[in-house]
């Protein structure tokens, strides 16, 4: 069985709202903050990478 990579999205804003997307196949909505330093985040549910828009090549 192979698993497919996260996905990434990229953003426009530094604090993002992440769900699972799946609606009730999801998980809790969870409220993320981009830290400057790095421009990126991962969601601790479902791994999702939010990239702050602008920083794509830092990570």
């Amino acid at each position: 069985m192979t698993l497919e990579a996260p996905e990434t999205k990229i953003v426009e804003q530094s604090r993002v709202a992440c769900d699972g997307g799946e609606g009730a196949l999801g998980h809790p909505r969870v409220w993320l903050q981009i830290p400057e330093d790095t421009g990126w985040v991962e969601c601790p549910y479902c791994d999702c990478k939010y990239v702050l828009s602008g920083t794509e090549a830092q990570s």
